[in-house]
């Protein structure tokens, strides 16, 4: 008993406490989040950011990383992805749905959740396991316990469509199938599937506003202003965001009256619709990445054939977002093609218009806002959590530069070094 009352007292008394851990970052340049600055470099303290700038006073236990020729930045979010999804060329989503066990889904997910991560992504919104149930929040924890490498998660579970529009569809009227998503009919209902998918574990919700269920496979609103306003005011009470997949602008003015935060896609977006968004302050996850690579599965030779309509709508439609002063979040819906090759997203965002600064922001500090989370993370900035990456050169001259990843760390703890 003696022998437990002095342990328990060396205890109370800090004995055993750990020692901080210094980590100071120097590279070429440091890219905050918002801007860019010469000569900075970054202090870590354990798994905080303690000093940016010219640092003076540095501690004598530091580690000091040198990256010379390299710009720090925040480490990336990724607004659009599914990393319960592969590549529609390699199996397509409706095999991927119906034939891949839930097993090797998860296999193929904590892979792609380590390649995002060592690509510069600590961060992804994965917004629908599409048939893959509640694992989402499985893998969450699984890599917030260190179990696995991977980036931080902001999960929507299983997402919410209409009853009848959403897929897999049977050829044959009597065969019900596993849908990607869960099903609802009316507002009742979509208010307690909002409740289910927070208490599963749900960080936001989304909800497919519109979907290819017309007569003749066209793209059309699934639920009324009502509805949706009521998946937000139940989301809301919970502290929760709702998100939309919606392409045709009734699909999005629904949402945009609603209250959504974000609407994903937004193909067919038209100028009053912009206008719109930007009044109400509904940000544009335009996902142009997802649509060029499928129309390259296809068969379309980019560069070489002339441009598809889907191509020159899309195009149009997110110069006229930018126009209209949208806030326009960086997500490609990866899992339709490759995790690890996010940044792709950001190419075409440059390719499309926008600036490569502004290009940056929106994959760091205009992503954190956006989804709730400016003040934790994703910038480089004292007090938070340190998320850092290094690419080589300077990616505001060149937005190709964001794929030559040299370090990575997230929330502290180095994962790449080269």
């Amino acid at each position: 008993m003696r022998i437990l009352f002095c342990i328990s007292l060396l205890i109370a008394n800090s004995c055993f406490s750990q020692t901080d851990k210094y980590i100071l970052l120097k590279g070429h340049r440091v890219f905050d989040g918002e801007n860019m600055h010469s000569n900075w470099s970054v202090l870590v303290k354990n798994n905080k950011i303690e000093q940016v700038g010219i640092i003076q006073n540095i501690p004598a236990n530091t580690e000091t990383i040198n990256l010379p020729g390299t710009t720090l930045m925040p480490g990336m979010i990724e607004g659009h992805s599914h990393l319960f999804l592969h590549p529609y060329d390699e199996t397509s989503w409706n095999d991927q749905v119906l034939k891949e066990s839930r097993a090797e889904r998860t296999a193929r997910a904590v892979n792609h959740a380590k390649v995002t991560l060592l690509a510069g992504f600590t961060t992804v919104r994965d917004l629908g396991t599409e048939g893959a149930l509640f694992d989402d929040a499985g893998l969450k924890k699984t890599i917030e316990k260190g179990v696995i490498p991977g980036p931080r998660m902001i999960i929507a579970t299983k997402a919410i469509v209409a009853k009848g529009s959403y897929g897999p569809r049977s050829e044959s009227p009597d065969v019900e199938l596993t849908q990607g998503a869960a099903e609802v009919t009316g507002i009742e209902d979509i208010a307690s599937e909002v409740r289910t998918q927070i208490g599963k574990g749900a960080d936001v919700i989304k909800i497919y506003a519109d979907y290819r269920w017309g007569q003749n496979g066209e793209a059309m609103p699934t639920f009324s202003e009502e509805a949706l306003a009521m998946a937000v005011a139940t989301a809301k009470s919970g502290g929760r965001q709702v998100v939309v997949h919606s392409s045709t602008p009734d699909g999005m003015r629904r949402s945009i009256l609603a209250g959504v935060s974000t609407i994903e896609h937004g193909d067919e977006g038209t100028a009053e619709i912009f206008r719109l968004m930007k009044e109400r302050k509904v940000a544009l996850c335009p996902t142009l990445a997802a649509g060029d690579a499928i129309l390259q599965y296809r068969g379309w030779k980019k560069g070489v054939d002339p441009e598809p309509a889907s191509i020159v709508t899309k195009k149009k439609s997110f110069q006229m977002a930018l126009q209209a002063g949208v806030t326009i979040c960086m997500g490609g819906d990866v899992g339709v093609f490759s995790h690890g090759d996010n940044a792709r997203e950001m190419e075409m965002m440059v390719e499309y218009g926008m600036k490569p600064l502004e290009v940056l922001r929106s994959a760091t500090s205009v992503n954190a806002d956006v989804f709730g989370y400016g003040n934790k993370f994703v910038r480089i900035k004292t007090g938070l959590l340190a998320d850092i990456i290094a690419v080589q050169g300077n990616p505001v001259e060149d937005i190709k530069l964001v794929r030559k990843v040299a370090f990575v760390m997230k929330d502290g703890k180095v994962y790449k070094r080269e």
